[in-house]
């Protein structure tokens, strides 16, 4: 996860909402990814999508069984989906999501018995630190509109 956290910052440091993803086989990194929907002018372009692809890519097959995918946000429905196509075994997430998490904060794919694959879902590792990379994110940019407005609204730099 702290991998994860690490490629998070990354996605902060473009300007992108900081989600960080990195997908394990054996105990082994195989992939990493990052948000980079704004940059990629693509909306699938979420921290797991980029990492089920580098991993699909690096293993030569769009399957990933046995391995492991930590994120450090719930999932959204998109994502759970992908994942579970990809066949992954366990998904591990660090903060809950409460608008559009699938892993049980707004519905729950992963426990859903309709579905051919399950795809074991672990909540809340580092989750404090995962939340708080993701407030910071947020405040820094309601910070930045203020002082924007404020200085529209003064004509000062």
């Amino acid at each position: 996860m702290r991998i994860a956290l690490a490629e998070a910052q990354r996605a902060w440091d473009l300007g992108e909402v900081p989600v960080g993803a990195v997908v394990v086989k054996d105990g082994v990194v195989i992939a990493t990814g990052f948000n980079q929907p704004i940059a990629g002018h693509d909306p699938t372009a979420h921290a797991e999508i980029v990492a089920l692809r580098a991993a699909a890519r690096a293993l030569g097959n769009y399957r990933l069984p046995g391995c492991e995918l930590y994120v450090t946000l719930e999932p959204c429905v998109m994502c759970s989906g992908a994942m579970m196509h990809a066949r992954l075994a366990r998904v591990v997430y660090g903060a809950r999501d409460p608008k559009t998490g699938a892993a049980g904060s707004v519905v729950n794919l992963y426990e859903s018995g309709q579905l051919n694959h399950h795809t074991e879902a672990v909540g809340g590792v580092l989750a404090d630190e995962c939340g708080e990379l993701l407030r910071g994110f947020f405040a820094a940019r309601r910070a930045a509109a203020r002082a924007a407005r404020l200085q529209a609204d003064t004509g000062q730099p």
